[in-house]
């Protein structure tokens, strides 16, 4: 089912992105955070949410660079508000969850972007492929918790999210938004 194939899809560009720097690893309250992915099928945005989802974070804004992040999320929980197409998007065709039950992003790199604005550069590997990406992040502290707020843009081709007759992008389009808020404890 072509709806199926795109929450499939969304689910696996969810995993994308988180970011994170500085000295003590933060305590990430994963009650008040979210990833989700966008895509559009037939020209239709549809978005999903990952269920189930951890990070380490580790962030000082005084020394970004010495920062780092991991995000590992369960693409078996990825939700499109069906549960037919939830187990759609679980299966080869798109995340293959029994054999890839989890997608990654681990950071390499944080540099400051002006203001509260930060470029993390990781590996995100969904499905067993791996690419380097660079997640824009937005970073903003009030009282003892620290926000960390993006969106990144992948292309689930290269992913082979969506296989055989979900490999044509006329109807579930290539382009994929993940989308994070992650809210942690500042040490």
């Amino acid at each position: 089912m072509k709806v199926s194939f795109y929450r499939y899809m969304l689910a696996a560009f969810a995993a994308v992105s988180l970011t994170a720097t500085g000295s003590a690893l933060a305590q990430v309250d994963v009650a008040k955070s979210s990833v989700t992915a966008t895509s559009k099928q037939m020209n239709v945005p549809v978005e999903g949410k990952f269920g189930k989802f951890s990070a380490q974070i580790k962030f000082d804004s005084a020394k970004p660079a010495e920062g780092s992040a991991q995000l590992n999320i369960d693409v078996g929980s990825y939700d499109l508000g069906d549960e037919s197409y939830n187990d759609q998007v679980r299966g080869k065709e798109w995340f293959d969850a029994k054999t890839y039950p989890s997608a990654t992003f681990v950071s390499s790199a944080i540099a400051p972007a002006g203001g509260n604005q930060y470029k993390v550069t990781g590996k995100l590997t969904i499905k067993g492929k791996s690419q380097t990406v660079v997640v824009p992040v937005t970073v903003t502290q009030q009282g003892a918790t620290q926000t960390f707020d993006g969106s990144l843009p992948i292309k689930r081709s290269q992913f082979d999210i969506g296989t055989g007759e979900w490999k044509d992008t006329s109807v579930v389009a290539d382009d994929v938004v993940i989308k994070f808020h992650i809210v942690a404890a500042h040490k």
